[in-house]
């Protein structure tokens, strides 16, 4: 297998282990001890992750990343995804669970050198996630 294939792989089992599995330790195996990403409710490093992971899955028990196209050249990986999940859980961003249900698309742009994910950037909708969950009304 190819580096190339091996990113993409690696890509692909990170959201599949990590997010649909609900797998915590693949977040050891997956993600570097001091990644960073441009979420800065995320934070830095693993456990600051962990600790967003955590939440996520606490709110949306249900939560799924559907993996739509994943590129990759050299060491950056492209991953096109669909998350959809039902707010039956947790609070999350200071509200309570609703049992709304949501759907959003986003693109996942991260290094990944030997299977780890080193850093990442993520765009997604935000915006729509919010209106979805009732915290801020529908732009008309």
């Amino acid at each position: 297998m190819s580096s190339l294939e091996e990113n993409r792989q690696a890509a692909a089992d990170f959201f599949e282990q990590i997010w649909n599995q609900k797998d915590e330790s693949a977040i050891d195996r997956f993600i570097a001890l001091d990644a960073a990403g441009n979420d800065p409710k995320f934070g830095v490093g693993r456990e600051s992750f962990r600790e967003q992971w955590k939440k996520w899955h606490a709110a949306f028990p249900d939560l799924h990343f559907d993996v739509r196209e994943i590129i990759a050249e050299g060491d950056r990986v492209v991953t096109r995804w669909h998350l959809t999940g039902t707010h039956t859980g947790a609070e999350y961003l200071g509200k309570a669970a609703s049992g709304a249900k949501i759907a959003v698309d986003g693109v996942s742009i991260d290094t990944i050198k030997d299977g780890v994910v080193l850093d990442g950037f993520d765009a997604w909708d935000s915006l729509g996630f919010r209106e979805q969950l009732g915290i801020i009304k529908p732009l008309s």
